[in-house]
């Protein structure tokens, strides 16, 4: 296979009419970079070179290295040996590209994060990745958002296929057992991150095509980007070189600088990337989550890029996230040792060097089931009880109350023994959030659940007391049963201001009986008192109107008496 030919045959759609022109410039882009690299310096360097060992016999490398059709006599002319029973060791053998024997070698996907499909040809149907899945030529892979895949090829190069993009795999071959690998694809949208194994041979190649350019390396760590909206496609390489050709133009790009193509337009020269932040230690909590980093500005940048990564596996990306800000909030991790990535985007696109901090996310124990308050309810207590469930082998619990979902700068941070809290301060009226961590035994703290909302009203809860009932010179009052475990206080006066009181009684039941008071208009209010001790305050004052003593006489065994709301 000539390296000439085989990009011409693996351009997509090239026996079309109108895909011919893309054909011929990727072809003519590829011919660029093959000579800027080196790749056709003459009939020597399309020869694989191999080493004799002992006990290699001329008939068996010819059966495990050449394709069908040829013969191991050509290689023994090809190579001058007299004598094809005894191959010195130590010996170098040339074996031309095109009689290797060359076979598929697909892609493997290492990791996944969220929702990322692909498809065996433009054909099929749509399927979900998975780990171990195995990716052959024409497949195409796709990233939602918060999504991304890495896959490792033959020879061990790897790429993370980062969110919201799409990549088009137009050759994955290997030549036998030499170790050299043909892995071409396109990347038609989004952004991938890559690192290429050395090549083993002259045959091995790792190319990149973007809208605008096409990439080559050999043994190399650089990004690329599918400039969208117009933007131009970017390379940015971090160690090795990148050859990146367009069709009217190439540049060679090393370690510390990026290249812009555009449609249509040659590669720009070389732009150095961005120096690296500066991690501001004030603004960064790793250790626990939700985990927060903040960095200085860097002079020319537009917004940020946050990775997080596998400390032991960088290609693996577990979080990504682009803004504005200095500073990020990460809500969840997997247990173990990570790597924060931070990076400065210039306003060409480009994105800088890497703020590289390592770190540990401790497994911890689980969050605990939140009880009360719900989820956006409204509470009439300003000191109201927060209830969550026990978790196995918690020791201990943190709640923390914010005014904002972030807790950026919690209220209250609190560490409680049981499974209910009551705060010693009370809140104003507003809207809050709370949420709570679990800590075990040895001091470790869990993640903390989801930030719930609820709000504290400065109106008192009404406990819907009901029209009093009088019969046999008795008078009942009933209102709304409370939570499980509530005492109820009652009051009666006929002062609106309860200064002078003729009733102040607590019951289990949410109802009392006295006796008939005197007629004309009375005041009632009920106090909820919790089993922890609290006293709500006291609901809504409610006026009744009593009839006089000779009103019950002849109203009969009972009456319905009127209540008023004051």
């Amino acid at each position: 296979m000539s390296p000439i030919a085989a990009p011409a045959a693996s351009a997509p759609s090239a026996a079309s009419p109108a895909a011919r022109p893309r054909a011929r410039r990727f072809v003519s882009a590829l011919l660029a970079l093959f000579a800027l690299a080196g790749a056709c310096a003459g009939a020597q360097a399309q020869d694989w070179s191999y080493r004799v060992r002992p006990g290699d016999t001329l008939w068996d490398l010819g059966a495990k290295h050449l394709k069908t059709g040829i013969n191991w006599r050509r290689l023994q002319e090809h190579n001058g040996i007299a004598d094809p029973y005894h191959l010195p060791p130590g010996t170098r053998m040339r074996f031309p590209i095109g009689w290797l024997r060359i076979q598929p070698a697909k892609a493997r996907v290492i990791a996944v994060r969220g929702a990322v499909n692909w498809l065996a040809s433009d054909a099929s149907p749509a399927q979900l990745v998975g780990e171990g899945l195995r990716l052959g030529i024409g497949s195409r892979l796709e990233t939602g958002p918060g999504a991304s895949a890495t896959l490792e090829f033959a020879d061990g190069s790897r790429m993370t296929v980062q969110d919201n993009s799409a990549v088009v795999f137009d050759e994955l071959s290997s030549y036998g057992s030499t170790g050299m690998v043909d892995t071409r694809m396109r990347l038609q949208r989004g952004r991938a991150s890559n690192r290429v194994i050395p090549a083993q041979g002259p045959a091995s190649r790792y190319i990149i095509q973007t809208p605008s350019a096409t990439s080559s390396v050999r043994g190399t760590r650089f990004r690329i980007a599918a400039g969208e909206a117009g933007a131009a496609d970017a390379t940015e390489v971090l160690e090795g070189k990148v050859a990146v050709g367009a069709q009217h133009g190439q540049v060679l790009v090393t370690p510390g600088y990026g290249t812009l193509a555009g449609r249509g337009a040659a590669p720009s020269a070389p732009i150095a990337l961005l120096a690296a932040p500066q991690l501001d230690p004030a603004a960064t909590v790793l250790d626990q989550l939700p985990a927060r980093a903040g960095w200085n500005a860097v002079p020319g940048a537009s917004g940020y890029r946050i990775e997080v990564v596998r400390d032991d596996a960088p290609e693996v990306l577990l979080f990504e996230q682009s803004t504005a800000d200095t500073h990020v909030r990460i809500d969840d991790l997997p247990p173990g040792r990570q790597r924060l990535l931070v990076r400065a985007v210039a306003g060409n696109g480009l994105g800088g060097h890497d703020l590289v901090q390592a770190f540990t996310v401790d497994a911890g124990p689980a969050p605990p089931l939140t009880l009360a308050p719900l989820d956006g309810q409204r509470v009439s207590v300003p000191r109201p009880r927060f209830d969550w469930a026990k978790v196995e082998g918690a020791a201990a619990s943190r709640v923390q109350i914010a005014r904002d979902a972030d807790f950026a700068q919690p209220l209250l941070d609190e560490t409680v023994r049981g499974q209910r809290w009551r705060p010693e301060r009370a809140l104003d009226p507003g809207d809050y959030f709370w949420r709570v961590a679990s800590r075990d035994g040895d001091g470790r703290l869990g993640r903390f659940g989801n930030a719930l909302p609820f709000q504290v009203s400065d109106a008192p809860a009404d406990p819907g007391l009901q029209p009093p009932q009088s019969a046999q010179g008795k008078l009942t009052l009933r209102w709304q049963r409370g939570e499980p475990g509530q005492r109820y206080r009652v009051q009666m006066s006929r002062k609106a201001d309860f200064s002078q009181l003729l009733l102040e009684r607590e019951v289990d039941e949410p109802q009392i009986e006295l006796d008939r008071p005197g007629g004309g208009a009375w005041h009632v209010r009920v106090q909820t008192l919790e089993d922890d001790g609290y006293a709500a305050p006291y609901g809504p004052a409610q006026e009744i109107r009593l009839p006089c003593r000779l009103c019950y006489a002849a109203g009969g065994a009972g009456a319905l008496l009127l209540l008023l709301a004051l």
